[in-house]
């Protein structure tokens, strides 16, 4: 993984097109935008990232928070990478959610809070979630968890995003912040990362509702999704 890591963040630097960083970073974009609802088509992300434009001609008008939040989370991507080194923490975790809502509308209202823990109670799924005075203490209490396994492994990645999808910490994005974390995770303890695809939405939801019964529901479909991972992986010889 630590060749993995070099090969992404060297064409990250060299800003190479065509390449395992490009590949991953419209797919992961695209996708975890996709599964809150976005209305861009793959190829329009990838045309904002390659050209860091809006021109979609004869398409579909889509709404102005669907591109802001596609190109941010390029720049969440590039933050993930030039921050590998940094321990993980509630700060990392915040400036994802920063990154990825600045500039939208949400982040004109006064109560969304950007880049800070929730301040209005929210549900997901119809599944109650921690309540804002108690979302400080839940984190630290699942970051201290984790930070402690004297090992990370692949099924440790996958619980703690069930049980931060569970606070929800954030008022939106929870989510978006929770799958980069995963990808974050994977790539600092040398484990193939994976991308959550739109098309096994269901599947991602299902795990997630059914995780404290059948666990094997969620791990098994990111295990799936850390296969189609390796394939790039082999693809592009890294």
């Amino acid at each position: 993984m630590n060749s993995l890591l070099l090969y992404l963040t060297e064409e990250k630097q060299a800003k190479r097109k065509g390449g395992l960083y490009h590949k991953t970073q419209i797919n992961l974009a695209y996708n975890s935008n996709k599964i809150e609802g976005s209305r861009l088509t793959e190829e329009q992300t990838r045309y904002i990232f390659e050209t860091r434009t809006i021109g979609f001609k004869d398409e579909e008008a889509v709404p102005v928070d669907d591109i802001i939040e596609a190109s941010n989370h390029f720049v969440a991507f590039d933050y993930l990478l030039d921050t590998l080194t940094l321990p993980f923490s509630n700060n990392i975790i915040k400036e994802f959610h920063h990154i990825l809502k600045t500039g939208t509308s949400d982040a004109a209202k006064p109560w969304f809070n950007v880049g800070e823990w929730k301040k209005l109670p929210n549900e997901v799924g119809g599944i109650e979630t921690a309540l804002p005075q108690d979302v400080e203490a839940a984190m630290n209490k699942l970051n201290d968890w984790y930070n402690a396994l004297p090992e990370i492994s692949f099924e440790n990645i996958v619980e703690y995003h069930y049980r931060f999808e569970l606070i929800h910490p954030f008022q939106d994005g929870n989510g978006r912040v929770g799958r980069l974390v995963m990808f974050r995770e994977c790539l600092n303890n040398g484990i193939v990362p994976f991308i959550i695809d739109d098309s096994h939405k269901q599947f991602y939801y299902r795990g997630l509702r059914e995780f404290n019964n059948v666990r094997e529901y969620l791990i098994d479909t990111c295990l799936s999704a850390q296969d189609t991972y390796k394939a790039w992986i082999e693809y592009f010889g890294c």
